[in-house]
């Protein structure tokens, strides 16, 4: 089972679509902001000058500023999954429903790019439009997954995916700073009232 969609991520690492991973040459709208906004949080204030992560995460808030994305993993039905234990069990080539280890990165990275959105932009858990029956995700819980994902992204690291996978690995080794520097940039967004809450559809 892979993500739903297309991306619309800019200047990304490497330009072309992979299973489950789209890359394009255009530039968001918003990238620019967001960009100035995450670079601001992550360079000024925590020091991280990693200028790939930096433009990771502002195409991450791109994407995820859009109301279909940040639940854009459906069943079989076609209804979003919204609860982490049936994103992980999606991921599973081999326990799970992942068809294949290519659908595996591509939902592990989904689940890395959710756990840190919402770990630093919506920690509190009062997501918009999210009708989940089950409590919403500790901030742990959260952070435990975003690393094991990102980690076993990293892992896919010949091939086509060499490229990416140094970047993979240094975001699960520092999922908790990025999700700091997400709360930092969460903070100045509000007070510009930048950032709509995503919505499910």
């Amino acid at each position: 089972m892979q993500p739903t969609g297309h991306c619309h991520n800019a200047r990304p690492i490497a330009r072309k679509c992979l299973r489950g991973v789209c890359m394009q040459d255009s530039v968001h709208p918003l990238e620019p902001f967001f960009h100035q906004a995450v670079r601001s949080s992550y360079e000024g204030k925590l020091g991280l000058h990693d200028p790939d992560l930096t433009g990771y995460v502002a195409r991450l808030l791109c994407e995820f500023s859009e109301a279909d994305k940040l639940y854009k993993v459906r069943d079989e039905m076609g209804h979003p999954i919204e609860e982490l234990e049936a994103m992980i069990l999606a991921a599973d080539p081999v326990n799970g429903t992942a068809p294949s280890f290519d659908a595996e990165r591509a939902m592990r990275k989904y689940i890395g790019d959710y756990a840190l959105f919402v770990g630093g932009m919506y920690p509190e858990a009062n997501i918009p439009g999210c009708r989940r029956r089950r409590p919403h995700p500790s901030l742990s819980e959260l952070i435990r997954a975003g690393k094991e994902s990102y980690f076993i992204v990293s892992q896919f690291n010949i091939f086509e995916y060499e490229q990416e996978a140094p970047l993979f690995a240094r975001l699960s080794d520092g999922f908790e700073r990025c999700i700091l520097g997400l709360s930092l940039v969460r903070e100045e967004l509000n007070k510009r009232k930048a950032l709509p809450p995503p919505e499910l559809n």
